[in-house]
């Protein structure tokens, strides 16, 4: 060994080292696919939005349960970095309050229990820098035997109004966790944000939201300030009779039946024939009849409120006042598609 000829060699490259930038001496990485792809999941809950970001590792005849992923022993929950979930709002995971936010998602499996554990830490590789310290929540939950899947897999099943089931499916294992959220609370910070910004300049968005508490019958008192801002801004039909109906929620009985008396007042001929359809569409056909009897005493002249109690009767069975009104309608419009159409309805009802 030519020592004195090595010792060259390394002050040549030392040399070397100080000259050049390290940009120059890093070497160029190319980029290949990863055995374990990376995958992700998303689904909206009412107005909150959750995802799940993850890598997914085959089973490739392998023993997979307490075997290439140990018993008792923390895990990634998936393949390479970690697997993440983020919520865009708070939630509880299966009864148990978890803060909106992004987190490492790792498990710890056994034969009987899992734990499924939230960190704070989403940005680790893998479980091998976990930290207890950082856990937000911790749950247990039963595996449950399930078909065969190669590729591990994250889905969300069963979603309703306001919940959806994660689960982990892998090999012949499902673990599901249920995610719960609180939709009308999300709904009402939305609303109150949004009335802050452009929409707070126009009437519609404040009778909207007080329409919403009106239908979910929640936070009426906020529904009723805002549709009382929408009535400041430009009082009409459709804002009244929100505000009576949530008076008629609050037992307000008798100011609620006064202000939809005014309401009929100002309504306008369209006003009338939306309601119409509205009890209509609700198989309130004696309602119906009745909205659209009232557009016939106010708008005598108008081809459109026949059709429409027309539509009423035919319904509701009643084909002899169905014919007699469609035909007033029929001589009544000049549309010539209108009249093409009502023609074939008549025809069929003979």
């Amino acid at each position: 060994m030519n020592l004195s000829k090595n010792l060259s060699c390394a002050a040549l490259i030392i040399a070397v080292c100080a000259f050049f930038p390290k940009e120059i001496l890093a070497q160029p990485q190319l980029t290949f696919p990863q055995l374990s792809q990376k995958a992700s999941v998303k689904q909206t809950i009412g107005l909150t939005d959750i995802s799940i970001d993850y890598h997914r590792p085959l089973v490739k005849g392998r023993k997979i349960w307490g075997g290439l992923v140990p018993y008792n022993e923390v895990w990634r929950a998936g393949a390479n970095e970690n697997t993440t979930i983020d919520f865009s709002d708070n939630v509880k995971i299966n009864g148990m309050d978890l803060p909106a936010g992004k987190y490492g998602l790792h498990m710890i499996p056994s034969e009987n229990e899992w734990t499924i554990i939230f960190n704070k830490d989403n940005a680790a590789w893998g479980s091998f820098f976990y930290n207890p310290g950082q856990d937000a929540l911790r749950i247990k939950v039963k595996p449950q035997t399930a078909d065969f899947v190669e590729a591990l897999t994250y889905t969300f099943t069963d979603p309703t109004t306001n919940s959806v089931e994660a689960n982990l499916r892998w090999e012949k294992l499902n673990v599901p966790f249920k995610i719960v959220v609180d939709v009308k609370n999300v709904v009402l910070a939305s609303i109150r944000k949004e009335l802050t910004g452009l929409a707070g300049f126009y009437w519609q968005p404040f009778m909207q939201a007080a329409a919403y508490c009106l239908r979910n019958d929640f936070s009426l008192d906020d529904g009723t300030k805002w549709v009382d801002k929408s009535i400041s801004i430009n009082k009409n039909f459709s804002n009244m009779r929100v505000k009576a109906g949530l008076l008629n929620k609050l037992g307000k009985t008798e100011e609620a039946g006064k202000l939809i008396d005014d309401a009929w007042k100002i309504a306008t001929e369209n006003e009338i024939n939306t309601t119409g359809y509205q009890y209509l569409n609700a198989k309130n056909y004696d309602k119906a009849i009745e909205t659209f009897k009232m557009n016939i005493d106010r708008h005598p002249d108008s081809w459109n409120v026949y059709d429409s109690l027309a539509d009423a009767y035919e319904k509701s069975g009643n084909k002899e006042l169905a014919l007699e009104n469609y035909g007033k309608a029929l001589k009544m419009t000049v549309d010539q598609k209108q009249k093409d159409r009502i023609s074939k309805t008549i025809q069929n009802l003979k």
